[in-house]
């Protein structure tokens, strides 16, 4: 009797979707926060573009910097992690291996049952450190790709999130009025993504998409509460 096969849908895109989130969040709020306080202290929509411009282009570069640092850290980390995992399985292979014994009691192993396993990584170094960088440090390998993609990311994320605030006041003359629009449309783009967000992630979209407004809603009226007061 034929059965029908067992699918498996994980969702395996966190650290893009991550980074989507990180530079999309703040490219929203934070162009938006110096459009307005702008807006209200110039009364020109040239002046506010001009300037959110500028601010997009330098908060696009320095976020990508940022993400491809971070990227970098985790990388770097993970190799002096390992290098050190690699020595100290060569120098002390027995107490290394009470330390799969243990990882593998945790799970409920009795240790006769885990006698064979642990045997079978100490044949095989490469896994064996493999194992002890899973389990016994919580780290994975991480993509070599994975500094500049992030910072492709994160930067690129940012611009266009930027741009969906300004687009009123690079479409308006009246500064008044483009605020107007661009709190609407920012708030509207708000509630867009975390839907997105809600339905890549595996999270209720409607359920996300509110808390992304009334998160992203707070931040950006926090912002352009503090960029008024400053001009």
């Amino acid at each position: 009797m034929p059965q029908t096969p067992h699918l498996e849908r994980h969702f395996t895109a966190s650290d893009s979707v991550r980074d989507v989130v990180i530079g999309m969040s703040d490219g929203l709020t934070v162009p938006f926060a110096l459009a307005a306080g702008l807006s209200g202290a110039v009364g020109s929509t040239g002046i506010v573009v001009v300037a959110g411009l500028a601010e997009i282009a330098a908060g696009g570069i320095a976020m990508g910097l940022g993400g491809y640092l971070a990227a970098r850290s985790d990388a770097e980390h993970y190799s002096v992690e390992r290098a050190r995992e690699l020595a100290e399985t060569g120098a002390k292979p027995a107490a290394e291996a009470a330390e799969v014994t243990h990882i593998l009691r945790s799970f409920g192993l009795a240790a006769e049952e885990s006698a064979p396993i642990v045997a079978a990584l100490t044949k095989r170094p490469e896994a064996w450190v493999d194992f002890m960088m899973r389990f016994e440090l919580g780290l994975e390998k991480p993509d070599p790709r994975r500094a500049l993609t992030s910072a492709l990311t994160i930067g690129g994320a940012y611009v266009a999130g930027g741009f969906i605030p300004l687009a009123p006041y690079m479409a308006l003359a009246s500064a008044p009025v483009a605020l107007t629009v661009s709190v609407a449309v920012t708030v509207v783009a708000l509630g867009l993504f975390g839907w997105t967000k809600g339905h890549f992630t595996g999270m209720a979209p409607l359920r996300s998409a509110f808390q992304t407004m009334l998160i992203g809603g707070a931040a950006a009226a926090a912002a352009f509460a503090i960029a008024r007061a400053i001009t």
